[in-house]
């Protein structure tokens, strides 16, 4: 039996499925380490987790909106806990000092990240310094998306040794009917933030509405700080748009939401994947999307399920009329979404993980041997 800790953050909800599965494993004793129960900036509501979880004392700093966990009683819970294989998937204090106590018992260790090559490019000497030390002594990395394994490449790793996880939902929840009512043209689904584009998006709408000349109906779903100036914005353009503002929604409420969509608009200034775009296209949504996502050349390939475009209001709209204007390019592109996002499963995403632990215990063991007389 291997015994896997895995060191993260917080239980979120694309991952917890994959932690049931891999629960389940032959052959695998699974154990998920949480440095929170929940960032105060999220308000996920989490599916039922059915695996061995431990839940360490809660301690962080915030820095420009991010949290940054440093519990060191992980070193004595992995000490107790003796595993085979330490995951971690991420830099914060915390995954350092596993890292680190994964040196010192000499258990192999494997880099866990969601993160690309784009979305590091701007890392600062002392980041891209530690992702270096961690990964020269990692045996083995596992990603969640191609940009991922680039990003892996551009610090040397060999590709032999890299391993999918894919960031992924249950598919088969958001499949629509064929006679599925559609009555949004289009939809933003994210947090209300200035780093999603929600006025962005609502400024494409309009541009849309000019062009097709009719009101453009569209659907937000999430709440955040801009909630007032956009409702401001949508009101001041109500000849033009028909915008209903949903809040916050749970995973219970997110499919039929999605589905009574046409299209979905992802502005994004930075993802490292953009997990609303494996659910619309799981709801059979094109999708318009900006190259700051990792889901932009892998989930949406440009001109077949979605367009990849920087943030130009007049380019966005000309996509997105041509979209809901032509019937049978929209359900082309359809059919598209829905055909590529069946590659992104939890089973395959778990399989990743054990993939990963296997290659790293083999090289654990190759290098535990004797050097033969050759070697000496």
């Amino acid at each position: 039996m291997t015994r896997i800790a895995l060191v993260t953050n917080t239980p979120p909800p694309y991952r917890v499925p994959i932690f049931n599965r891999l629960a389940r494993w032959p052959g695998i004793d699974f154990h998920a380490v949480f440095c929170s129960a929940r960032e105060p900036n999220r308000q996920w509501d989490l599916p039922a987790m059915q695996f061995e979880r431990h839940w360490l004392r809660e301690r962080f700093l915030t820095l420009r909106g991010r949290y940054i966990h440093h519990n060191p009683d992980v070193m004595p819970l992995l000490k107790r806990m003796q595993p085979d294989v330490v995951i971690t998937d991420g830099f914060n204090p915390t995954h350092l000092y596993a890292f680190l106590m994964a040196r010192l018992c000499r258990w192999p260790h494997v880099t866990m990240t969601d993160g690309t090559a784009n979305s590091e490019q701007a890392l600062s000497f002392i980041h891209r310094l530690v992702r270096r030390v961690v990964y020269r002594r990692s045996a083995s990395f596992i990603a969640a998306s191609d940009g991922g394994i680039r990003l892996y490449e551009t610090y040397g790793i060999e590709r032999v040794r890299c391993f999918h996880s894919w960031l992924c939902i249950d598919n088969e929840r958001f499949t629509p009917a064929q006679d599925t009512p559609r009555p949004f043209d289009l939809m933003f689904c994210g947090r209300v933030e200035a780093a999603k584009g929600p006025l962005f998006a609502l400024h494409v709408a309009r541009a849309t509405a000019a062009r097709l000349g009719r009101r453009i109906r569209l659907l937000f779903v999430g709440a955040g700080t801009l909630d007032a100036a956009l409702r401001h914005e949508a009101a001041a353009a109500a000849d033009q748009l028909d915008v209903q503002f949903h809040g916050f929604a749970s995973q219970h409420d997110l499919p039929a939401l999605y589905r009574s969509a046409r299209l979905f608009l992802f502005p994004t200034h930075a993802d490292v994947w953009g997990i609303v775009a494996n659910e619309a296209c799981a709801a059979g949504l094109p999708v318009l999307v900006t190259p700051f996502a990792g889901v932009a050349g892998e989930l949406v390939a440009d001109g077949r399920n979605g367009h990849v475009m920087d943030l130009d209001v007049d380019a966005w709209s000309e996509r997105a009329a041509q979209l809901l204007e032509d019937p049978v390019l929209w359900h082309s592109f359809s059919r598209e979404s829905l055909a590529r996002v069946r590659r992104y499963q939890f089973d395959s995403a778990a399989q990743g993980i054990v993939d990963a632990c296997a290659c790293a215990l083999s090289l654990g063991e190759l290098e535990r041997q004797p050097a033969t007389r050759s070697q000496r």
